[in-house]
């Protein structure tokens, strides 16, 4: 069956929902609250059609009146059904307009990774455009103690947790960077948890810039991480330090911002797509 014109659509369109979903559309965080007047001019609807689709959103429960009487604001019903849409998301879809954004902002490639045990799982990936295309997709993993994003999914780990992932010593070396000890490990953990975020260059592999930062949820336990990541590019370090690493904090607060309030509701997923090693890694623009 062929896709019906944009003339044939417009026949479809019923104009009195299309009045009603626009006037919810005036409502965000800058503009919380409307009279029916100034709902009746932004619109250029007539004042008798304004009053009516108020009235029914406020029988319906998308619309409640302020205490001042006067006001329109949103109403339960909406604000409801879109937390339980939330609820039923995961950390991972929320992100991806985000991280997208992020990508396109700092020009560098933007990640998420969640933890596995002792190692991280790649579940999001945006390569930018200017970098080496990355060998790494999503479900790759690397080791947790030798990555700065593994290194933000590792904060909320005791001494005694880190030691049951890592049972023997020395550690994994892939860099002089690379912590040989879970003391080692410990020390790193400290130094990240008072920034909030960390920085790298090479510390997984040569050639490697990143920032990443920790995605928290309700309770305030890190269930993900982000990062954005540059390879062999000269990048200086007050753009790291400073517009770089505060818009990967800004996309933390806006993610954070978006997931369900109830923590419990929180879904989040370790692996998507067939796992790769890490242990025969190409050059790669991800993993750090």
């Amino acid at each position: 069956m062929s896709e019906p014109s944009p003339r044939k659509k417009q026949r479809y369109l019923v104009p009195a929902l299309v009045q009603g979903l626009s006037i919810l559309d005036l409502f965000s965080k800058n503009t919380p609250k409307f009279t029916a007047s100034e709902v009746s001019q932004t619109l250029g609807l007539p004042r008798a059609t304004t009053y009516r689709l108020l009235g029914t959103l406020e029988e319906m429960r998308y619309l409640q009146h302020t205490e001042d009487g006067r006001h329109y604001q949103l109403g339960p019903a909406l604000l409801n059904r879109g937390f339980e849409y939330l609820a039923t998301l995961d950390v991972i879809d929320l992100s991806h307009p985000i991280l997208r954004k992020l990508r396109d902002d700092t020009a560098m490639s933007s990640h998420m990774a969640v933890r596995d045990g002792s190692r991280i799982v790649y579940v999001s990936r945006f390569p930018a455009s200017t970098t080496i295309q990355s060998s790494v997709q999503v479900g790759t993993q690397f080791p947790l103690h030798a990555t700065v994003m593994g290194r933000m999914l590792a904060l909320d780990l005791t001494e005694e947790e880190l030691r049951k992932l890592f049972p023997e010593e020395p550690l994994p070396t892939f860099t002089p960077a690379t912590p040989q000890t879970v003391k080692d490990f410990m020390k790193l953990l400290d130094e990240d948890r008072k920034r909030g975020y960390a920085i790298s260059e090479s510390f997984f592999e040569h050639g490697v810039h990143a920032v990443a930062a920790p995605i928290r949820n309700a309770s305030g336990q890190v269930v993900a991480a982000i990062n954005v990541t540059d390879v062999d590019a000269y990048i200086e370090q007050d753009r790291l330090n400073g517009p770089v690493k505060d818009r990967v904090l800004e996309a933390v607060q806006e993610i954070e911002r978006w997931l369900p309030r109830d923590a419990g509701n929180q879904r989040f997923v370790k692996k998507r797509g067939r796992p790769q090693s890490g242990g025969t890694k190409k050059r790669s623009d991800d993993s750090e």
